[in-house]
């Protein structure tokens, strides 16, 4: 599992909240019947008639909200919205310039990883991007 995956799954998996729900309760993907299973002709004994599909939730998770509470709650003093050193930090993962080149590479940085202050801006920015895509609220001044 890569690094992006590590905070993703923070933020979407363990910290998951629906922007307008404010009692900090995960919320659950609902179950329901796969479509062959529910049909009365769909032949006995094939396997995929009786898997359960998982509905995706229909809600985007608020990131600014969650890094947001991560950050109150931490002892330290850490900029999210600007560093991507302390965004990993909120998240758990380790912020090394060894594990920032490794998420570099993951997300397709070009350019030189000896150049930090560079890559640094420019992982944060893929990072706020990539969350975004993967249907979490991100304000829009940290995706440009």
């Amino acid at each position: 599992m890569g690094i992006f995956s590590n905070i993703k799954d923070f933020l979407f998996g363990k910290k998951f909240i629906n922007i307008g729900k404010d009692d900090g309760q995960p919320a659950a993907p609902q179950a329901r019947q796969n479509p062959a299973q529910a049909s009365p002709a769909a032949p006995v004994g094939n396997p995929a008639s009786a898997s359960i599909v998982l509905d995706p939730p229909h809600e985007q998770v608020d990131i600014a909200a969650i890094l947001d509470r991560e950050a109150a709650d931490n002892g330290q003093k850490l900029n999210w919205r600007q560093s991507i050193v302390d965004l990993m930090k909120l998240t758990g993962i380790d912020s090394s310039l060894q594990n920032r080149k490794e998420l570099a590479k993951e997300l397709g940085y070009t350019g030189d990883t000896s150049d930090s202050a560079t890559m640094n801006i420019w992982l944060h920015k893929q990072v706020m991007r990539k969350l975004s895509e993967s249907g979490g609220k991100v304000p829009a001044e940290l995706k440009d």
